[in-house]
């Protein structure tokens, strides 16, 4: 008989005064305990993204935490967003939703923005926890070109009269992300839509939160951070990204952390990360095979 597979559950906690949504998937029973591992989203996500590497990670015996970013999903929209909306108060959260699940090591995943709030965790508040660190197209220096592109639809999110018609403009705005199913699209747009007053539909995510281009215009300026990082890090970029060129990704072997840098083929930005290559390929990193 097949076993079951890993169902997540679905929790919240306060943090930093603010309630943060995550999904909790546990170990598979009967599988060795492996290393906790935080998985967490791009920008204008949600941490249902992450469900394929959880489950995968979860059937090889990790426990995986997949939050919503404050004013991403079921978390909390910041009240102070001019304040909020920027990688340092995403790091005091990420350090107390550990602290609160009493979480002393783990390992960390981070998709664009998910994997920037990583490198600033383990550069400052979760040094010596985090003990190793995948950034999934990602890192220290940006290409001003593609976060004028993320601006351009992030701060004014497209509104439709059906999720169907959602669901076919994340196809288009999303498809760098390279192969989804169309299960894998329908789950996508259904786990990131919230209805508008007028009955449409639109991204579930507060538009307020581009402000942390705004108000925080260097928050992205982190050679500083990753020179710091004194942990394994594998760095996936992929093959056509438009945000982390490849220079920048040469730069990243050489110095900090040196990190692995592996190019992912048939992705832009940034890789769904639900292919058995990509799944493996993180996997092994993180038991350091």
């Amino acid at each position: 008989m097949t076993a079951p597979m890993p169902q997540p559950v679905s929790r919240y906690l306060h943090c930093v005064g603010r309630e943060i949504h995550f999904m909790d998937w546990a170990p598979a029973p009967g599988v060795p305990e492996a290393p906790t591992v935080i998985a967490w989203h791009g920008l204008a996500r949600t941490g249902r993204d992450m469900d394929p590497l959880a489950a995968f990670l979860s059937a090889q015996g990790h426990r995986v935490i997949c939050p919503d970013t404050i004013g991403r999903g079921l978390s909390q929209w910041s009240p102070e967003p001019e304040v909020e909306y920027c990688l340092a108060f995403y790091a005091r959260i990420a350090t107390e939703l550990v602290n609160l699940l009493k979480l002393e090591s783990f390992l960390w995943v981070g998709t664009s923005m998910g994997g920037a709030i990583g490198m600033v965790c383990a550069a400052g508040p979760l040094q010596g926890r985090i003990q190793r660190l995948v950034l999934n197209d990602i890192g220290p220096q940006l290409a001003a070109p593609a976060i004028e592109r993320i601006r351009s639809y992030a701060g004014n999110p497209a509104s439709f009269a059906t999720v169907g018609e959602l669901e076919l403009y994340f196809r288009s705005v999303y498809k760098p992300y390279g192969f989804l199913s169309d299960n894998q699209w329908t789950l996508l747009t259904e786990s990131s839509v919230r209805r508008l007053p007028n009955g449409w539909v639109t991204p579930h995510y507060d538009p307020a939160m581009v402000m942390q281009f705004t108000q925080h215009p260097d928050d992205y300026a982190l050679w500083g951070a990753y020179d710091r990082i004194d942990v394994p890090v594998l760095c996936l970029r992929g093959e056509a990204s438009d945000l982390l060129l490849a220079e920048t990704a040469e730069a990243m072997r050489d110095r900090g952390p040196r990190a692995l840098v592996v190019t992912i083929k048939g992705c832009g930005h940034a890789p769904a990360l639900n292919v058995p290559e990509q799944l493996t390929l993180v996997q092994r990193f993180l038991l350091g095979a």
